[in-house]
């Protein structure tokens, strides 16, 4: 049970600042302890307001305190634990050298796709698990339909068989909502729903990383 849990805590999701405090990539928390390890970065750690820095092994002091602390251990964090030490998952680091703003661009795929509809089929409303979802152009691509935003939805299996090579009216299927470009990256979007990401809110305003995580 233990290793499963930090199985699950190593594929979570750490947002990275270049060396001015800007929103640059999301890595996996995996990646992120390398890169911590390797010193090429640092925690960001934010705290009632305040930031602080921390490099590796800082933050090993930091997660040993945090362990000994009887009220640190209710608090809802995640840890990876191995057999020597226990570190807590960082939520934000910081690289210590680069000071580039990648040029970004919203990504059109299956994932952000999915994202962007919630996982919910856009003809029957049923939220699925991604075995039983595909996509669906709604002006299918022998009549002219594009691979586009505006043209394709997440779509159950059954339905996507039902509708066929054919327009939602040809079909007798109607659309829960017309799709369209998102205004940020739906991923991105999901995440910050989650409480555990909310810390990364305050990095991002106005971030062209919102377009791309």
């Amino acid at each position: 049970m233990e290793q499963s849990r930090t199985d699950s805590s190593l594929n979570g999701s750490v947002l990275v600042l270049n060396r001015f405090y800007m929103a640059v990539h999301v890595v996996s928390v995996r990646r992120a302890l390398v890169i911590l390890y390797r010193e090429l970065a640092e925690v960001i750690h934010v705290e009632d307001g305040h930031y602080s820095n921390y490099d590796f092994e800082s933050w090993l002091e930091i997660s040993e305190f945090t362990l000994a602390d009887e009220v640190e251990q209710k608090l809802n964090h995640e840890w990876i634990r191995s057999v020597n030490f226990a570190v807590l998952v960082p939520r934000v680091i910081r690289l210590n050298s680069y000071d580039k703003i990648p040029k970004l661009t919203l990504r059109f795929n299956r994932r952000n796709l999915f994202a962007r509809d919630n996982h919910t089929c856009q003809y029957c409303g049923m939220q699925l698990a991604l075995r039983h979802l595909s996509f669906d152009h709604v002006i299918p691509r022998s009549q002219g339909g594009k691979t586009t935003w505006e043209n394709v939805v997440c779509c159950c299996l059954q339905c996507n068989g039902k509708k066929g090579d054919r327009a939602p009216e040809e079909a007798g299927m109607q659309l829960m909502q017309k799709p369209k470009r998102p205004r940020q990256s739906p991923v991105l979007t999901v995440k910050l729903d989650n409480p555990k990401y909310e810390v990364w809110r305050t990095f991002l305003k106005g971030s062209s990383l919102a377009l791309d995580a």
